[in-house]
């Protein structure tokens, strides 16, 4: 009796001599902000694509850049420093989320030391876009945000979607990770907080420096590139019923 092949997938494309890195999660939801602070990362760190995610859960489609069709899902990877981020031009459904979870990882969690994901959560007021807590998996990683001037999250609460389920999936395996919930505008991407969290944040957390200023300078054109990746997930949330009033913190992030 043959197994069946997984839904998702890792198609590794190259070969690297780094065994272990830092892996951020970039991938969309609430105000864009993980999908436009790790693009920005990729790009200043001069990250090389690693490899791609495809799965029979994802929405079929073609995805580009600058007239090159390219794969949708992709990880990237550099060595100094040692980081890998997983970035993505589709919104993932929620019936992949639990697959593309376990993909990360099976596939790709001899590759990486720790993890930090990044979650959005609606900012109640402007002075409040940009605000960031953690939470942490161990011990460790609670000293680490902390060191890194990171207020911890206090009471209870919820991390929903892709981002909820990886880190679940790292707490079980016993793989030091955290989540980033920054405040953003909930209503269309929000480069101001995607700045806010890589300065006041990933930076101190991950000990690497990354020019932000065009995030700012940029803000309308990075605001059109992703508006229809927000209004995919958003349509996605809507499907699944998943849609919810603005939360306070604690809450429902993702």
């Amino acid at each position: 009796m043959t197994r069946d092949a997984p839904s998702t997938r890792f198609e590794r494309q190259r070969k690297r001599s780094v065994e272990s890195s830092t892996l951020i999660e970039g991938l969309p939801g609430l105000g864009m902000v993980a999908s436009i602070a790790v693009d920005q990362i990729t790009t200043q760190l001069g990250l090389e694509q690693y490899g791609a995610i495809t799965s029979d859960d994802f929405p079929p489609s073609a995805a580009f850049s600058d007239g090159r069709v390219r794969d949708a899902v992709r990880v990237y990877a550099g060595e100094s420093p040692a980081v890998m981020t997983l970035q993505s031009d589709v919104a993932i459904p929620p019936t992949a989320t639990e697959s593309l979870s376990r993909c990360v990882l099976d596939d790709l969690s001899e590759e990486f030391d720790d993890a930090v994901f990044l979650a959005g959560a609606p900012a109640r007021s402007e002075d409040q876009v940009g605000s960031v807590i953690g939470v942490a998996t161990s011990e460790r990683f609670e000293r680490e945000l902390t060191d890194a001037g990171i207020t911890l999250a206090e009471g209870t609460g919820v991390v929903g979607g892709v981002t909820g389920a990886l880190l679940a999936d790292c707490y079980h395996a016993d793989i030091p990770a955290a989540v980033l919930v920054v405040r953003t505008n909930p209503y269309i991407p929000d480069p101001r907080a995607a700045h806010a969290v890589i300065e006041n944040a990933l930076e101190p957390l991950v000990a690497f420096d990354i020019d932000t200023q065009e995030l700012l300078e940029q803000a309308e054109e990075i605001q059109r590139q992703k508006q229809q990746l927000a209004e995919q997930l958003q349509q996605y949330q809507q499907q699944a019923g998943e849609q919810q009033r603005q939360p306070s913190m604690p809450g429902m992030y993702q």
